[in-house]
C-alpha cells in the first residue's frame, strides 16, 4: 500500500511540475504561478503570517545582532550580437574590504545551452541556479526538448520571488539559445525579469556599461566582441575595488556555449592596454 501511495504522489507531483512548466512557456505572469517548489523541497520559515516581516521585528529587538548586509562587489556583463551572446565576468569575492577569493568562477554552467551569471551573495546564486540546472534537466527527460531560455528564467523568477524581502541578494543574468535564436535575460532576487540586449550587473557595472554603450553594435565580429567585453571588465575592476582578479569569457551561439578567457588575469591586461594606449583616463602607465 506504502509503495501504491508513494507511486501515485510521484505521478501528481510529476504531472503538476510539466503543468506549470507548460504555464511558464506561455509567458505569464510570475504573480500568475503559484509556489514552484513542491512542499518538501522549500525552506522551513518562520510559522507566522508573514515570515519576512517576523524577521525586521526581531532584528529589532532589544540586543539583538544587526542584520546581515551584504558589501556587494563584483562586475558581470552580457550583450546579444549577430553571432550570439558574449558573457564577461570578474573573479573576484569580497566581503566588505577584504577580499577572501581571486578566482571565483562567476558563470554557472546549467547546461550546454544555457549560462548563468553569479552577483550578490555567492551562496544564493549558486544555490538557485544549480537547483535551476537539475528543473531543466527534469524538464528535457520529461519533454524530450530543451527548456526555453523564457521558461527557464521565469521559473527561476517565480522561485526567489516567493522569498522576497527575506534576506536573498542576487542579481543574475540568464543567457542561452533556443529555438527562438540567442535570448539574455536579467533576474534578481526581488522577482523582477527583464528581457533586454545588454546588461551589466555588480558594483562595477557603471563602468563597464561606460565601455559597452561606447563600443557596442549588433553587428560585431566574435574577436571584437570578445575584445569589449574583455576591456570592459577590465575597466571595472581598475575603477572598482570590490571588482578584480582575473577575467573569464564566454561565446553562447547555436549549437551551445564556448569559453575564451579563461582567468586572464587584469594585471597582465594592464600592461598590454598600457603598450597600447588603451589605459583609462588618468591611470598611471607603467
Amino acid at each position: 500500500r506504502r509503495r501504491k501511495t508513494r507511486k501515485n504522489e510521484y505521478r501528481r507531483s510529476e504531472k503538476n511540475m510539466v503543468l506549470r512548466l507548460d504555464f511558464l512557456e506561455k509567458g505569464h505572469s510570475s504573480r500568475d504561478l503559484e509556489d514552484p517548489l513542491n512542499e518538501n523541497e522549500a525552506f522551513a520559515l518562520a510559522p507566522v503570517a508573514n515570515p519576512a516581516d517576523f524577521q525586521k521585528d526581531v532584528f529589532a529587538l532589544p540586543g539583538a545582532p544587526a542584520p546581515l548586509e551584504f558589501a556587494h562587489g563584483t562586475t558581470t556583463l552580457g550583450f546579444v550580437f549577430k553571432h550570439g551572446i558574449l558573457i564577461a565576468v570578474d573573479s573576484r569575492a569580497s566581503m566588505g574590504t577584504y577580499i577572501s577569493s581571486g578566482t571565483v568562477k562567476k558563470v554557472i554552467e546549467i547546461n550546454k545551452y544555457l549560462l548563468g551569471t553569479m552577483a550578490g551573495g555567492a551562496a544564493d546564486c549558486l544555490f538557485w541556479e544549480r537547483y535551476l540546472g537539475m528543473q531543466c534537466r527534469l524538464h528535457e527527460l520529461r519533454n524530450k526538448e530543451r527548456i526555453s531560455v523564457s521558461a527557464a528564467s521565469k521559473l527561476l523568477a517565480n522561485i526567489v520571488y516567493q522569498y522576497r524581502g527575506m534576506g536573498l541578494s542576487m542579481g543574475t543574468m540568464i543567457a542561452g539559445w533556443d529555438k527562438s535564436g540567442p535570448n539574455l535575460y536579467y533576474v534578481d532576487s526581488e522577482g523582477s525579469r527583464i528581457h533586454g540586449q545588454k546588461f551589466s550587473v555588480g558594483s562595477g557595472s557603471v563602468y563597464a556599461f561606460g565601455v559597452l554603450d561606447t563600443g557596442y553594435r549588433y553587428d560585431l565580429e566574435l574577436q571584437d566582441a570578445i575584445e569589449l567585453g574583455r576591456r570592459a571588465i577590465f575597466q571595472a575592476t581598475h575603477r572598482d575595488a570590490a571588482s578584480g582578479g582575473t577575467i573569464n569569457v564566454y561565446h553562447v551561439k547555436q549549437d551551445g556555449w564556448e569559453r575564451y578567457d579563461i582567468f586572464n588575469d587584469v594585471n597582465k591586461l594592464y600592461y598590454k592596454y598600457a603598450e597600447e594606449g588603451m589605459l583609462p583616463a588618468g591611470a598611471i602607465t607603467p
